[in-house]
């Protein structure tokens, strides 16, 4: 039997156990769970004002993993169709047809049943409704509503993202607090810069798919332009949680200097860009790269600087 051949149950038949898991695996989108991740377990530290419950750590983490991986595996099924005509996401498992999208369906929602029922039980009802929510967040209102009709998809569609901010938190006080809030909103403002640079790399791809991408259907001088306002944005958010945590003198000291780091290749990349089109010369995947440093580093800022009052 063809290899590529998927049985009843949607799970190709003569395929290697061991490849059948990795390609399950591969629906989660892992590099994008370590993000989410790294913008969970710090805010817990800073919830605490010190080293929180290594228990609760590893639950809010296992849960958290779970539901974002059913977000993204369930993003995959609804998008299998245009992940086929774009070079960045032609190697998924369901375009190259690893796994069925009846199996891929029924694991998604299978991990979003068992992240909500863990979350509730082992770290607090507050937390697991907000993974719930981040969950159908990102799965009907970005990818099945706004990525394919609005050149602001990303910016309403990435808030999804944001809610581990409010997770990690919520998982230590079982509140929600301004502190969270912040960081959700520097999050919410760092998005489109970083998922428009990548989106400049592959503009092509999304023009091919026909989806709105912001870079697919502007010019590159414009995009930068709103990299450079949202940089702005984003920079003075980050400042807000100096007062409102509050925190100490090291926190606001990365904050400055990341974010002023950031700006300067906000404003290389619109230079670039407005002498041209030409990728290899603008060169968006430079500020990409910095963008998931910059995120981590503030973050784990965040986590360090009650240790050091």
């Amino acid at each position: 039997m063809d290899a590529k051949a998927a049985s009843t149950s949607g799970v190709p038949t003569s395929v290697p156990f061991n490849d059948v898991v990795k390609s399950y695996v591969a629906l989660t989108k892992p590099r994008i769970i370590e993000l989410l991740l790294l913008t969970t377990v710090p805010i817990m530290f800073l919830a605490q004002q010190g080293v929180p419950s290594g228990w609760l750590v590893a639950a809010t983490v296992v849960g958290g993993t779970l539901s974002a991986g059913s977000a993204n595996a369930l993003n995959c099924v609804v998008d299998a169709d245009i992940d086929q005509l774009m070079r960045r996401t032609a190697r998924r498992p369901l375009p190259r047809h690893q796994v069925g999208s009846l199996g891929a369906l029924v694991f998604g929602l299978l991990l979003g049943v068992v992240s909500t029922v863990w979350l509730w039980t082992l770290v607090n009802p507050l937390s697991s409704m907000l993974a719930l929510a981040a969950n159908v967040f990102y799965v009907v209102g970005y990818t099945m509503i706004l990525k394919r009709r609005t050149t602001q998809n990303i910016v309403w569609g990435g808030a999804a993202g944001c809610f581990p901010a409010l997770i990690g938190w919520t998982a230590v006080t079982n509140e929600l607090a301004w502190a969270p809030v912040v960081m959700f909103m520097v999050v919410f403002f760092w998005t489109p810069p970083h998922f428009w640079a990548l989106a400049m790399r592959y503009r092509e791809d999304y023009a091919a798919a026909s989806v709105p991408m912001l870079p697919s259907v502007t010019t590159s001088a414009e995009v930068a332009k709103q990299i450079v306002v949202y940089s702005w944005v984003m920079f003075g958010t980050s400042l807000l949680l100096w007062p409102i945590a509050p925190t100490g003198w090291f926190y606001p000291a990365v904050a400055i200097t990341l974010g002023i780091v950031f700006l300067i290749e906000a404003y290389d990349l619109k230079s670039r860009a407005l002498d041209t089109e030409d990728l290899a010369v603008i060169k968006p995947m430079r500020l990409f790269h910095f963008s998931n440093a910059y995120l981590a580093l503030l973050f784990v800022a965040a986590a360090v600087d009650p240790f050091l009052r």
